[in-house]
């Protein structure tokens, strides 16, 4: 039996995200610059977008480009910026093809204009599709998403009690989308670095040692089939849950 067919499409997380890690080690195993990693990663990214369409993850959330990532060297920047709007040009007939919606969030103004352009225009072009969802965090970092929402409850004059998780949440670059339910991240690597840090409360974590290019469709089916192994109990108890499920689900008298 494939990884495929042992999944639950009735349990299937609606949101996965992915911190893609590893292009650089992956491409320094192979003797070459930074940027070959990164460029061979573009086939992973295809390969998560396919497994989520195949497996029903309506929310695919890839990590991009962080904030932090302006700090490398100025000749990797200005690769991974070119190679961004080489990928969006060039995968939008795919996106057609497949009904892939695109979105983006972070501090979109702040990436070069013809990296913004290309994105504004695939994210037009894209606005009608609905099979899946694929959000780009690009120039993104959880702490000034949230210093930012802060500022935006202060801006609109939200008083100390109209503030709850909801409206907080509404006030986050996320706000149209369900919070994931599945962190993967690739490489080994087991921390969350500035990503999704308020959207993740709930979420499952699955690390996993496969470099980011070398991730297919089998590693992502891998983490959905762990993800639905796991009891999850949101702050309740494993009593509580069985409580509830049988009251839910109660044995049927004989």
């Amino acid at each position: 039996m494939s990884l495929l067919e042992k999944i639950d499409k009735s349990r299937v997380p609606r949101h996965v995200a992915i911190i893609m890690d590893g292009n650089g080690r992956w491409a320094k195993n192979q003797g070459k610059e930074r940027i070959f990693g990164h460029s061979h990663g573009v086939e992973s990214v295809r390969a998560a977008l396919k497994a989520a369409t195949r497996s029903g993850v309506e929310f695919l959330t890839l990590y991009a480009f962080s904030t932090e990532n302006w700090n490398r060297p100025k000749e990797e920047v200005d690769a991974l910026m070119n190679l961004l709007v080489q990928t969006i040009v060039g995968e939008l007939p795919e996106l057609d093809e497949n009904q892939v919606r695109l979105h983006a969030i972070g501090d979109l103004d702040k990436l070069p204009p013809d990296c913004h352009s290309e994105l504004k225009r695939a994210i037009q072009h894209t606005s009608q599709h609905n099979r899946v969802n694929l959000i780009l965090a690009l120039n993104y970092s959880a702490r000034w998403e949230i210093i930012n929402a802060v500022k935006r409850v202060v801006a609109e004059g939200y008083k100390k009690d109209d503030i709850d998780d909801d409206l907080f949440a509404s006030k986050l670059s996320t706000a149209a989308f369900p919070d994931p339910e599945l962190l993967i991240r690739t490489s080994g690597e087991e921390r969350i670095s500035n990503f999704l840090l308020w959207q993740i409360a709930y979420a499952e974590l699955y690390f996993t040692d496969t470099l980011w290019p070398d991730f297919r469709e089998e590693d992502f089916f891998a983490a959905i089939v762990d993800f639905q192994s796991r009891e999850r109990r949101f702050g309740k108890t494993s009593e509580q849950i069985a409580a509830e499920t049988f009251f839910v689900n109660p044995t049927p008298e004989a």
